[in-house]
């Protein structure tokens, strides 16, 4: 298989020397990834005290993975198989002699599509028009071109978006942790209302952890244009729901979509399901078909990283939580 890097996604090297031994894959196996292991070069066996590698497949089961930690403590590298770590987050910082490396940047080119795919939609008033049954002759839409918009997180998801924006000739800004510098942004902020005010589009694509939980809230939604669509494609808890659904009912936002829910399912009675231009999908940005070859060759890459070819990408910083 061709060496290749998830786009945007630069390679991080942890600086440490790992032991070598063997790999394991759990909690269940799964033959394109034991077949991408293998294709680096990897020895594959079953849990054992010999283990010092393991691709952990189930993206929730935080419980079962500790349990698995405890019987073999020997282990000094873990996969995870999404980009969003917060189910794991507190045995990450449990594990600090643990490498921990997650599947960030890798899912960012479907993620970034559907993202585009909701904002476009609901610019042009498509909830609306699939409700309609009959030829009602309404002329309502807005263009993308020239409009103000802003993306929180600047990750792997932000800077495949940002290329997709760039035809539309948008004003990109972006918010992140570190205010350094993000190409083709006029303003990069640490500050989420710096960046929210007056945007026309604000896009979540950010790590859940404690300091984003309901980022944006009553207050940040006021800071926006009027008539401003706000998209989720990251977590349901950096948005305040009631707050959302408020400012919808209201009017005050043009219209919403949503990926992630908070809560998640979002249950059938909800009142988001009734909001205006709102369209909600069901954590489907990036469906397995599309997101197994991606996490194989995730897998591929930090087993060849692990074997000491290369440096490992995805590496989760357990202080900042993604």
């Amino acid at each position: 298989m061709a060496q290749h890097r998830s786009v945007h996604e630069a390679p991080v090297d942890r600086g440490m020397s790992l032991p070598h031994g063997s790999l394991s894959v759990a909690p269940f196996s799964d033959t394109l990834m034991t077949e991408a292991a293998r294709s680096a070069g990897a020895q594959l066996e079953p849990l054992s005290e010999r283990t010092r590698a393991l691709v952990w497949l189930s993206p929730t089961g935080s419980a079962e993975l500790a349990a698995v930690l405890r019987e073999y403590p020997a282990i000094a590298w873990v996969q995870l198989p999404w980009a969003g770590v917060d189910a794991f987050s507190d045995l990450i910082a449990s594990h600090p002699r643990v490498l921990w490396t997650s599947a960030k940047g890798a899912y960012a080119q479907p993620v970034a599509e559907h993202a585009l795919m909701l904002i476009l939609s609901l610019l042009r008033g498509i909830p609306e028009r699939i409700a309609d049954r009959r030829w009602t002759g309404r002329k309502a839409g807005r263009s993308l071109f020239g409009l103000t918009v802003c993306i929180v997180g600047a990750g792997g998801i932000a800077r495949v978006l940002s290329d997709l924006l760039k035809p539309f000739g948008v004003q990109l800004r972006v918010v992140r942790r570190r205010p350094i510098p993000f190409t083709g942004a006029e303003l990069v902020t640490s500050d989420v209302r710096e960046g929210a005010r007056g945007a026309d589009v604000l896009i979540l694509a950010a790590a859940h952890t404690p300091s984003s939980e309901r980022l944006v809230d009553a207050e940040l939604l006021t800071q926006l244009a009027p008539n401003a669509i706000v998209i989720n494609v990251a977590r349901g808890a950096l948005i305040d729901t009631e707050a959302l659904v408020a400012a919808l009912l209201a009017g005050r936002i043009g219209g919403a979509g949503l990926d992630v829910t908070d809560p998640e399912p979002l249950p059938d009675e909800h009142a988001l399901w009734e909001c205006p231009n709102t369209i909600i999908t069901p954590h489907s940005a990036d469906t397995p078909a599309m997101t197994e070859p991606l996490l194989a060759e995730r897998v591929r890459h930090n087993v060849a990283a692990w074997l000491g070819a290369g440096d490992f990408i995805g590496v989760v910083d357990p202080h900042a939580g993604y």
